[in-house]
């Protein structure tokens, strides 16, 4: 599919070569066939090699999702804290936010689907980590909001709330995704973007 194919770019700081491909394979993998379906061998031979080579890399399948959860949310985390630390208002801010967490959620809506809604399957010690980057990328949000409601531009009575509604939004995009439809990546940011401004701002 077109529009991942750049998925492969997303893991370019994992070397050597052999564990980038698993991981790519990985991804593959468990957005396929879920997560507990996959077996590594599925998984090494996506990747092109054995099943013992995989574990040359990672010794568990658990370590690769590790590995994809982690890369993913700190891509996520990263381009959240730069929006919310830009220049300009907080309807800026959040418009720009929601836009290109929303792009990244199309672009890489495999990629998506894996980080979003395999959460339960990591082990306890990665899982509270993981849980611990969805938390900072939450309150890049809810700042950005808190902003907008101090600064008078947002009409928010439930800050909260409302923070879990934007993200929920953004991430399901990774869910219904064709990159064969309608709308391209930045196409739906930007309406979304604009969906989510409409929600935060007085009516008044």
């Amino acid at each position: 599919m077109a529009a991942e194919a750049a998925t492969g770019e997303a893991w370019g700081d994992i070397t050597p070569d052999a564990a980038r491909r698993l991981v790519t394979a990985a991804v593959q993998a468990f957005a396929e066939r879920g997560y507990h379906a996959t077996t590594t061998r599925d998984i090494a031979g996506r990747a092109g090699m054995s099943p013992a080579a995989l574990y040359i890399h990672y010794k568990t399948k658990e370590e690769l999702l590790y590995q994809i959860s982690k890369v993913g949310h700190q891509r996520s985390l990263a381009m959240l804290a730069e929006a919310r630390d830009a220049e300009g208002t907080a309807s800026e801010r959040l418009a720009t936010a929601v836009r290109v967490f929303v792009r990244w959620h199309a672009e890489h809506h495999t990629t998506g689907r894996v980080v979003q809604y395999e959460l339960g399957a990591l082990a306890a010690d990665h899982y509270a980590e993981i849980v611990g980057l969805r938390r900072q990328s939450e309150e890049a949000i809810r700042s950005i909001i808190e902003d907008g409601v101090d600064d008078g531009e947002f009409d928010v009575p439930d800050v909260s709330g409302t923070t879990l509604a934007v993200l929920s939004l953004c991430i399901d995009v990774a869910r219904w995704f064709n990159p064969d439809g309608r709308r391209t990546p930045d196409e739906i940011g930007a309406l979304y973007a604009d969906l989510v401004l409409r929600m935060v701002r007085q009516t008044g």
